[in-house]
């Protein structure tokens, strides 16, 4: 496949893929690393007592995080093209960026997060979905399934 040297896909996509090692690793480390990135000390504790909830919801979030990932490198076509692709992208954005400023609604929901965890991911989250969505604006017309 050819590139259309979309860069802030592709670096949108390898911010997602890292996000989903980071989640990865949290899984395979365990506790400390839930408390490293601020998941709250319940998450923590309970990847340490081998609950299965912490490894449940992080394996979601790095199946979704590595979904996305492809998305973008479909978007730059490095990849084959997905389903969806112009729809999925815009989706993506969306989300990130809602995750990015909307974070004072959900924190009440996760109340063990700590507040550095919520600006630090907030922030991240603002980038990343900057970076979808000025991509995904450069690539409009490629994006087309007439173009594919």
């Amino acid at each position: 496949m050819h590139s259309c040297n979309n860069k802030y896909l592709i670096i949108g996509s390898i911010c997602s893929a890292l996000a989903a090692i980071a989640h990865l690793g949290c899984i395979i480390f365990g506790g400390d690393w839930y408390r490293f990135f601020g998941a709250g000390e319940q998450m923590a504790r309970m990847a340490e007592d081998g609950h299965w909830y912490p490894t449940v919801v992080t394996s979601i979030i790095v199946l979704i995080l590595s979904v996305w990932s492809l998305y973008a490198l479909s978007g730059s076509k490095v990849i084959f093209r997905l389903p969806f692709l112009r729809l999925g992208l815009v989706v993506i954005s969306l989300i990130y960026l809602l995750r990015g400023v909307a974070f004072m609604a959900i924190m009440p929901i996760f109340p063990e997060n700590s507040l550095t965890f919520w600006l630090i991911s907030s922030g991240i989250c603002l980038i990343i979905g900057t970076l979808y969505a000025v991509g995904t604006f450069q690539s409009w017309s490629q994006l087309s399934v007439k173009n594919a």
